[in-house]
């Protein structure tokens, strides 16, 4: 049995938001093929996220210097509690399903506030004298992303940000394989975009038997 952390950074449900329509068909779809896995959906607008701020530096510094919880104020003993929360739970799963739009060329906020909890040293990654080298080399990660642009060839090419950012972290923990699978173009062509929003999902319920 496999863990699977389907993690979702999307204000919108799938009856508007392409990226969460797909999503839901490959999740969907995934449960069917594989039945014993467990899938824990983490909704990061919903979910409690901290960024890393003064609280949060102010107590890694008392923790690392010999104090322990009581002696952090009420703020900082909650972040850091759920920072530790966040990326156990995060190298505890085996496989991740990261879903998001393409907005400025990158992905929401939350999604960069979440990817920063659970880039740890010691956890996601370490500290060697030929550089960084990632833990997480057992795991698997897919990306759904929606671009209302083509993003994919041509002159927006080098402007996506978002998938290049994940497409960086999972090779930074050492993740050995990140899938992308794209719905784009409903935007620029909005006469074809019911199409090419059912031909993601059919590519997504594929990939749902090899993920």
């Amino acid at each position: 049995m496999a863990e699977v952390l389907y993690i979702t950074a999307h204000p919108h449900n799938e009856t508007q938001s392409y990226s969460m329509a797909v999503a839901k068909a490959f999740i969907d779809q995934y449960k069917q093929v594989n039945p014993n896995d467990e899938i824990v959906h983490l909704d990061l607008y919903k979910e409690n996220i901290p960024h890393i701020d003064a609280d949060v530096f102010s107590g890694w510094g008392k923790l690392r210097s010999g104090q322990n919880m009581e002696n952090l104020s009420a703020d900082e003993k909650d972040k850091v509690v759920r920072l530790n929360e966040l990326s156990e739970q995060f190298i505890g799963a085996d496989k991740y399903v990261f879903v998001t739009p393409l907005w400025n060329f990158s992905f929401p906020p939350i999604m960069k506030a979440y990817l920063d909890s659970v880039a740890v040293a010691g956890k996601s990654f370490k500290y060697t004298e030929q550089g960084p080298v990632g833990l997480l080399t057992d795991k698997k990660a897919l990306h759904i992303q929606a671009r209302g642009g083509i993003y994919s060839e041509g002159p927006a090419a080098q402007m996506e940000m978002g998938h290049r950012y994940i497409s960086v972290m999972m090779s930074f923990f050492g993740v050995p394989t990140l899938e992308g699978l794209f719905v784009e173009g409903h935007n620029a062509m909005p006469e074809k975009a019911a199409e090419i929003k059912e031909n993601a999902i059919a590519r997504a319920k594929d990939l749902a038997h090899t993920f």
